[in-house]
């Protein structure tokens, strides 16, 4: 019996991305950003090669050939919860981000039911999540680093409800719901520790700054 070879991967740059960057030009990025992105003058990344991706390839492979310092913002909806090593890849993402480049995190809520039944997830995200590893002021709970520290500085953390169509009805109930909740910190926190179990978030956003 011989011993299995590690499968190749490749990387595809659709839009001459590298050379821009070898220019030494800075660029905006949307991790996972599947067909279609969120900014069209953005650099779309993802594993599968769908019209809005212009490099095609496993996350870290592609920001690997990044230099340091070369993109101005980061975005990235519903795809840190696929990572299996957040840490690695919070790491990446500071090491590319220029000083003072903004981050912006869309991720599903720990207690939306629907982020149990994707086999695929790999990470739940809270309120606290990111703050065990960056640099934060919002919290007055303390939080431990476990020795893993990335020089970002989350600057804010906003929770979402909504539902989907055609439950038009229920959707505008938990969007007022959600204005209730995002009134402070303190009303999220108390929210995220007695009630996320009886009305679910459907999603977290953090925005995080490059420090």
């Amino acid at each position: 019996m011989t011993a299995r070879q590690p499968m190749e991967t490749t990387v595809i740059d659709k839009r001459g991305t590298f050379e821009r960057l070898r220019a030494g030009e800075e660029i905006s990025i949307e991790l996972g950003c599947g067909p279609r992105k969120r900014d069209a003058q953005s650099i779309g990344i993802d594993m599968l090669d769908l019209p809005g991706v212009d490099i095609v390839g496993d996350v870290f492979e592609v920001l690997a050939r990044f230099p340091d310092r070369c993109v101005r913002a980061v975005y990235t909806a519903h795809f840190l919860e696929h990572v299996s090593d957040l840490p690695r890849l919070l790491s990446e993402i500071a090491r590319v981000s220029a000083v003072d480049a903004t981050i912006r995190i869309t991720v599903p809520h720990f207690s939306n039911p629907f982020y149990h039944s994707d086999p695929t997830h790999r990470t739940p995200f809270g309120l606290y999540t990111l703050a065990y590893f960056c640099e934060q002021h919002l919290f007055r709970r303390t939080i431990p680093r476990y020795g893993f520290e990335v020089p970002l500085l989350l600057e804010s953390v906003q929770l979402q409800f909504k539902s989907y169509p055609p439950r038009y009805l229920r959707h505008a109930l938990k969007r007022a719901w959600g204005a209730l909740i995002n009134l402070s910190m303190f009303t999220r926190e108390f929210y995220e520790e007695n009630l996320c179990w009886i009305v679910p978030a459907y999603e977290i956003d953090y925005t995080l700054r490059r420090r």
